[in-house]
């Protein structure tokens, strides 16, 4: 079992004589969605190369667990990196790779094999709704209303990781390289990985203009950091 661990899931690295693998396993009836929907996305990045992921080796369900098995990567996360950071200057190169990384996810505007053909922030709200019902989620019936009555206006779709905190990117040699968690990712609205991605250091303004001289595509308002992460992201 490796130290650090997710929130939704139980984590094991195998290893064998052909290689290392990541074992994730679900024992709860949301995560054990969450995965399936995880290896789904996996599968279908294995064939191509634009976006920087583990490959996928097999998905298994059981009765009251699924397991996804996926190659093991090197690397820590950037919020462990952050926190191993010795100076201020290499906190910002880190926020700095953290924002070119995801300038470079959101510049794929298309991509058929994440397109669902649906409303991204309509279908959240359905899934918000759903687990609201079932009491599966920490977020009001009060806050989803106001987020349905209060949507941002559009803006041009890209592929979005669609869980983009600190805690989903691994870092090598101090870059940002690869996501991992990818069950949300999808064709979305990029304010959302961007409000996420900001989270940890919204009033910090030197590690925000960090990010945004890594990022450089857009700067979201105060409002639509509220509603993306203080409001939609309560429900997942």
């Amino acid at each position: 079992m490796l130290a650090e661990q997710g929130c939704t899931s139980e984590v094991h690295k195998i290893i064998t004589r052909k290689g290392c693998y990541l074992l994730k396993s679900s024992f709860e009836e949301k995560y054990t969605e969450w995965l399936k929907a995880e290896a789904q996305v996996l599968k279908k990045l294995n064939s191509q190369r634009q976006i920087a992921v583990p490959k996928y080796y097999g998905f298994f369900e059981e009765k009251l667990s699924s397991h996804l098995l996926m190659s093991f990567e090197d690397g820590i996360i950037l919020t462990s990196a952050l926190e191993q950071a010795k100076s201020q200057s290499e906190k910002k190169s880190l926020i700095r790779s953290f924002g070119h990384f995801l300038k470079q996810l959101h510049a794929i505007s298309e991509m058929d094999l994440l397109n669902q053909n649906v409303d991204w922030l309509e279908s959240q709200l359905i899934k918000a709704e759903f687990y609201v019902k079932h009491g599966q989620t920490e977020g009001s019936s009060q806050l989803l209303e106001n987020l349905k009555a209060n949507k941002p206006l559009p803006v041009e779709q890209t592929v979005i990781h669609g869980d983009c905190t600190t805690d989903n990117v691994l870092v090598i040699n101090g870059e940002a390289c690869l996501f991992i968690d990818v069950a949300g990712m999808t064709i979305g609205d990029p304010r959302y990985d961007e409000s996420l991605a900001i989270r940890s250091f919204v009033n910090d303004e030197e590690y925000k203009k960090a990010f945004y001289e890594g990022y450089k595509r857009y700067k979201v308002s105060k409002k639509e950091f509220h509603y993306f992460d203080e409001g939609l992201y309560e429900f997942f």
